[in-house]
C-alpha cells in the first residue's frame, strides 16, 4: 500500500500540474495522501515534514531566485535582452534561423537571465524569422528550449543558473566545476539538438509544410530606436560571469574568511564555508549585473525601474514557492517506508564502481517526478549527497564531477509535460502540447542521453 500511495500521489501531482493547477496547493495535498497510505498522521506530516523542508529550500535558494528574476526583468526593461536577440537574429539571417534563435537564447541564459524571461525576449524574433524562412511554427518552442533549457542552463562551466549553484553546497565546489566534462556535454547537446531540428525542418519542407496559418499569439515586431548597442547590452551578462569567477577563484581564497564566519554570531560550520563563499560570489555578481543593466540605458529605465524590481520580486516568489512546494512534497515521499526500497535500488546502481551513474539516475528520476530540475536535484542531494561524496572519495572520483553530473542530470527528464517552464513556453508561443511537445521531448532525451554518454566516456578517459 505504501508504494501504491507514492505512485498514485506522483501521478496525480503530474496530472494536476499538466492541467495547469498550482503545485503550491496540490503538492501538500498529495504528499499527505501518500502519507495516509503509509499509515502516517495528517497534520504532523504537513507541519513537521512538509513545511520545514519547504522553508529550508527557500532559506538557501531564495536570494538566487530573487536576484536572478530582478536581473532578468531589468535586462528586459532596459532593452538589453531584446537588443542582443535582435542582433544575433539579424546577423545570421533566415538561412540559419534555428541556430540564430538557439544562440540568442543561449547567450541570455548563460549570462544569468531567467529562463522565463529568455522565452519572452526571444520568442518574437524566433516567430518572425521562422515565418520569413517558412519553417513550421511548431518547432519554435523546441528551438528556444535547446538554447535556454539545456547546455547553458547546467552544462557549461560558470553558468549562474540555479541548477548550477545547488551542487556547490553539497560538494564544496564552485560554478566552474568539471570544465572539460561540462564543455564536452554542451557541445554534444548543441550539435545533436541543432542536427535534430534541422532534420525536422527539412522533413517538414519536403512535405510542403510551411510556417502555418491561423496561429495564436503571433508577435508584432515594432522597431525600437531606444535599444542599446548590443555589445554594450552584453556587458551586464559578461559581468555576472567575470565577477563570479574573480570572487570564487581569486578574491575569496586570499581572505581569512573562515576565522570570522565560524564564530558567533554566524557559526557557519567550517566544512560549509567554501559553499557559502561561492553562494556569496554569485549574489554579488548578480547585483553588479543589475546595476550595469540599469546604467546602460537610463532613459529607457526612467519610470520603469520600480516596475522591473517589483515584477522580478513577485515573479521570484511564485517561482521559489512552486519549487519549494515540490521539494516539500519530495521530502515527505522520502520519509515513507515505500521509498526506502526505491532509494536502495537507486543507490545500488553500479555499487562496485563510480557513483556517477547512480547519481545521474537518481537526480534524473526525481527531477522528472517533480517536474523541476532544481527541486528534484535538491531532494536527491539532500538525501544522498553525503553518501555520494563519501563514495566518490573512496574510489578517487573528483567531487567536481559529482557537481557537474548532478547539474546536467537535473536538466534531463525535468522537462516532462508538467514542467512549469514547458507550459509557460508553449503558452508564450500560443501552441499546445499536441502541436509541439514531441520535439521538446526529443531534446529532453538528447540532453538525458548526453549525461550517460559522458559518464561512460569519463570512466574510460578519466577527465574532469
Amino acid at each position: 500500500m505504501a508504494v501504491i500511495g507514492i505512485l498514485l500521489s506522483l501521478a496525480l501531482l503530474m496530472f494536476m500540474a499538466y492541467k495547469g493547477f498550482s503545485v503550491i496547493v496540490f503538492a501538500p495535498i498529495f504528499a499527505i495522501m501518500a502519507a495516509i497510505f503509509s499509515g502516517m498522521a495528517i497534520m504532523p506530516t504537513y507541519t513537521e515534514i512538509f513545511l520545514p523542508n519547504l522553508g529550508n529550500y527557500v532559506k538557501v535558494y531564495f536570494p538566487f531566485f530573487l536576484l536572478g528574476a530582478v536581473f532578468g526583468k531589468v535586462m528586459e526593461q532596459s532593452g538589453a535582452a531584446k537588443s542582443i536577440a535582435k542582433f544575433i537574429v539579424d546577423k545570421l539571417g533566415k538561412k540559419r534561423a534555428m541556430l540564430s534563435v538557439i544562440l540568442a537564447a543561449a547567450i541570455l541564459t548563460y549570462g544569468g537571465v531567467s529562463l522565463f524571461v529568455v522565452a519572452f525576449a526571444v520568442y518574437p524574433f524566433a516567430a518572425s524569422i521562422f515565418k520569413e524562412a517558412d519553417i513550421p511554427k511548431r518547432l519554435v518552442p523546441a528551438t528556444i528550449a535547446v538554447g535556454a533549457f539545456t547546455f547553458t542552463m547546467d552544462a557549461l562551466p560558470g553558468t549562474p543558473q540555479i541548477q548550477n549553484s545547488i551542487p556547490m553546497k553539497f560538494f564544496n565546489t564552485d560554478l566552474y566545476a568539471a570544465p572539460i566534462f561540462g564543455t564536452l556535454g554542451a557541445i554534444m547537446v548543441l550539435v545533436c539538438g541543432v542536427s535534430y531540428l534541422e532534420w525536422c525542418k527539412r522533413k517538414a519542407q519536403a512535405k510542403g509544410e510551411g510556417y502555418g496559418t491561423n496561429h495564436k499569439q503571433e508577435p508584432v515586431i515594432v522597431e525600437d530606436s531606444s535599444l542599446p548597442n548590443p555589445f554594450i547590452a552584453a556587458l551586464p551578462l559578461a559581468s555576472v560571469l567575470i565577477v563570479t569567477l574573480v570572487l570564487q577563484k581569486v578574491v575569496f581564497p586570499k581572505w581569512d574568511i573562515v576565522s570570522w564566519v565560524t564564530k558567533a554570531p554566524y557559526n557557519i560550520p567550517e566544512a560549509g564555508v567554501v559553499g557559502s563563499m561561492n553562494n556569496w560570489a554569485l549574489m554579488i555578481a548578480l547585483i553588479v549585473g543589475i546595476t550595469l543593466a540599469v546604467s546602460i540605458n537610463p532613459k529607457r529605465m526612467k519610470g520603469n525601474f520600480a516596475a522591473a524590481i517589483n515584477a522580478g520580486a513577485i515573479g521570484s516568489l511564485l517561482a521559489v514557492m512552486n519549487t519549494a512546494s515540490e521539494v516539500g512534497f519530495g521530502n515527505v515521499i522520502k520519509t515513507l517506508p515505500g521509498f526506502q526500497s526505491i532509494a536502495h535500488a537507486l543507490t545500488n546502481i553500479n555499487p562496485d564502481g563510480s557513483p556517477l551513474l547512480s547519481e545521474a539516475v537518481t537526480v534524473n528520476v526525481l527531477s522528472g517526478v517533480t517536474g523541476s530540475a532544481s527541486g528534484g536535484m535538491s531532494i536527491a542531494l539532500d538525501t544522498f549527497g553525503k553518501q555520494y561524496l563519501t563514495w566518490a572519495n573512496s574510489v578517487g572520483i573528483d567531487p567536481q564531477l559529482l557537481h557537474r553530473v548532478a547539474a546536467m542530470a537535473s536538466g534531463g527528464m525535468d522537462t516532462l509535460p508538467h514542467n512549469g517552464a514547458v507550459i509557460t513556453l508553449l503558452g508564450i508561443a500560443g501552441l499546445t502540447h499536441k502541436q509541439s511537445y514531441k520535439d521538446i521531448f526529443v531534446i529532453t532525451c538528447i540532453k538525458t542521453g548526453t549525461v550517460f554518454a559522458l559518464i561512460a566516456l569519463q570512466s574510460m578517459l578519466h577527465f574532469v
